[in-house]
């Protein structure tokens, strides 16, 4: 989490570009480097996450418009996590559920800090599960704007257990929701989960601001037959197509991204999976443009 320093005013969408301009190409030592982030959006108390997520949109457009787009989108389990980089410096866009703001760093040494979060998770015990809350970003996407990218990704640590999993999954989601319209706009993004338990099956994950949260599992060999619609229906799952049973939450917010994590871990629970070991993540995609990476999610992919 960004360690914020005394200041609550944030500043207009127009002196939130221009303090953007001046992180990114001041000349000689980093203004400010490492120190607390400067408020650009303070949310007001108890904001929802669809408030939070308009009250971002309008300064977020400004700052890319005067930098270009990022080198980096992203966003940690609370918010936003927005990076223009190269190998000297990085303006950061970062932010939680009370405030968004503008910071600059030394690449290098932002990138270690973050790499051992990672490696410990956020629990402080080498013997604990990571803690997603804690992760510097629980999903990243690299779509080739300017900058550098990093040469290599951060350690990841698996989720501890099925439930473990879930939880994380919850997060991710809700991110999702909040973070992706104003990093992505319209664009979709998605991901399969396999077992090693149920070898082929899929079942697929996906948000879009058109749809909305979605999930989908195949079906296609299993009985069409009452019995087994009640038996989907009651894990959760809401109507059948072509094999396929789907549930879909068209304008989703923190009840639903919970909803859907249970009916995933029902789900895969069903089908004889026992540990997040044998879960993989295929064909994580925001659009089939770029490459995203969801370090949050604690399975490989």
């Amino acid at each position: 989490m960004d360690n914020w320093g005394i200041r609550q005013a944030a500043l207009t969408p127009v002196e939130s570009a221009e303090f953007a301009r001046a992180l990114h190409t001041s000349p000689g030592p980093l203004p400010g480097s490492g120190t607390a982030p400067f408020p650009v959006v303070v949310h007001r108390p108890g904001a929802s996450l669809a408030e939070r997520r308009e009250s971002l949109r309008e300064v977020y457009r400004a700052i890319v418009a005067r930098l270009g787009e990022p080198t980096l989108y992203g966003g940690s389990a609370y918010g936003p996590r927005v990076r223009w980089r190269d190998g000297r410096r990085t303006v950061l866009l970062s932010g939680d559920q009370q405030r968004v703001g503008l910071s600059v760093h030394d690449t290098a040494t932002l990138e270690c800090e973050e790499h051992r979060v990672f490696a410990w998770g956020g629990t402080g015990r080498d013997d604990a599960p990571y803690d997603t809350g804690f992760l510097p970003y629980v999903w990243q996407l690299d779509r080739g704007g300017p900058g550098e990218r990093p040469v290599e990704a951060p350690p990841a640590r698996g989720a501890a257990s099925l439930d473990h999993f879930g939880s994380s999954l919850e997060l991710l989601l809700a991110a999702w929701i909040e973070q992706l319209p104003v990093q992505v706009g319209t664009d979709w993004a998605s991901f399969c989960l396999t077992s090693a338990a149920d070898r082929g099956r899929q079942l697929v994950v996906s948000f879009s601001v058109e749809d909305g949260l979605h999930a989908a599992i195949d079906d296609r060999d299993a009985p069409r037959d009452e019995l087994r619609t009640r038996t989907m229906r009651d894990r959760g799952w809401q109507s059948h197509d072509r094999g396929w049973w789907q549930t879909e939450y068209p304008v989703p917010d923190r009840p639903e991204t919970a909803a859907l994590a249970r009916l995933v871990i029902t789900e895969l629970r069903a089908r004889g999976t026992g540990a997040p070991e044998e879960l993989r993540a295929r064909d994580v995609s925001c659009k089939d443009n770029g490459d995203m990476r969801l370090p949050g999610l604690g399975i490989r992919h």
